[in-house]
């Protein structure tokens, strides 16, 4: 049997940041189940979600181009209740008309309370293409989307708009139309770091080609890992640890597609503000990540992601730099009158 990995990858407009990872496991999970329901897998293979803020994506290994024929058995009327003065009912033969066979084809099974007439029957398996189209729409109908949207001239509804669709199976696309769209082997990088289309060459390169060519990490959870590391890392250099919590961390890994941590600071002087008021506008309002010292105070300095790599971030630190004083001067302002 014929088996490569699947891709399927939906490029869209900004998602929500708050659900991103949630619609990407709920998107990944219930396409892999209708998959195994399909008997395109088994129940052990392995599956991949991809969340980042322009696209969903799933990647399943081990997925059959074809179904295996399966022998199917449709139980009908009691052997009891089936004949009557020797002749057939109309229950046993309605039966028969509706599995569109003859009486004479029947057999008699035990469905583990009694003898009942059965027509058994052997059916051909039906190749990837047939099935794929309604798994990924019955996918979709499952995502835990509060509000939909619609786009265009468009009648289709999704949580944004949608204007890409991969699915390959192996280095092959497989014909499926989604969202009225096509399926197809292209998509879109970065908005900014990336230049045009990149043509995915097989479902197993993916990720790599995304990263590579598109700057894009694909994979939410690799994101968040990145971004952990990169402000553990900047925190300890300056002897400091990260004030922050999973909600904001997945929160903006949600936001950006190619993380990069910056490290940015403000006056000491609004340190006279309690730092939980500093802290809270830092993170709410700003999704920084403050710095407590090592006695746990909170410091005049800040990390930052950016969704931008460039040889001289110094536009980005001060642009972040004279938002956050406007914000700290009106929480500074605040705490002063009241």
């Amino acid at each position: 049997m014929n088996t490569q990995t699947l891709l399927i990858e939906l490029l869209t407009e900004e998602l929500p940041p708050k659900a991103l990872n949630n619609l990407g496991n709920h998107f990944a999970a219930s396409v892999a189940e209708g998959l195994e329901k399909a008997q395109l897998i088994d129940s052990a293979a392995e599956y991949t979600a991809y969340a980042s803020p322009r696209r969903l994506a799933v990647q399943i290994k081990n997925v059959k181009a074809v179904q295996a024929d399966q022998k199917i058995v449709k139980k009908g009327p009691a052997v009891a209740n089936a004949m009557k003065d020797g002749a057939p009912t109309k229950a046993l033969e309605g039966f028969a008309r509706g599995a569109g066979a003859k009486i004479e084809d029947l057999t008699i099974v035990h469905d583990g309370k009694q003898d009942v007439y059965a027509y058994e029957y052997v059916q051909t398996g039906k190749p990837l293409g047939e099935l794929l189209e309604d798994i990924i729409n019955q996918a979709i109908k499952k995502l835990p989307i509060p509000k939909v949207m619609r786009w265009g001239s468009s009648t289709f509804t999704f949580v944004r708009p949608v204007h890409g669709l991969i699915v390959l199976h192996g280095g092959d696309i497989v014909n499926v139309s989604v969202l009225g769209l096509q399926s197809g082997n292209q998509t879109l990088g970065h908005r900014f770091l990336s230049s045009g289309e990149i043509t995915i060459e097989n479902a197993d390169s993916y990720a790599a080609q995304m990263h590579e060519q598109g700057k894009v990490v694909a994979s939410f959870a690799e994101r968040k890992a990145a971004i952990q590391t990169a402000l553990n890392e900047q925190a300890g250099r300056l002897k400091a640890t990260v004030a922050a919590d999973e909600a904001l961390l997945d929160e903006v890994t949600a936001l950006v597609e190619y993380p990069v941590v910056l490290e940015a600071g403000f006056e000491k002087h609004f340190l006279a503000v309690p730092q939980e008021c500093l802290i809270l506008t830092m993170q709410q309002n700003q999704k920084y990540f403050p710095l407590l010292d090592q006695n746990g105070k909170l410091m005049n300095r800040f990390l930052l992601v950016s969704n931008l790599q460039t040889e001289d971030p110094s536009h980005i630190i001060q642009g972040n730099e004279r938002v956050l004083r406007a914000r700290l001067s009106d929480a500074e302002f605040f705490y002063k009158q009241d």
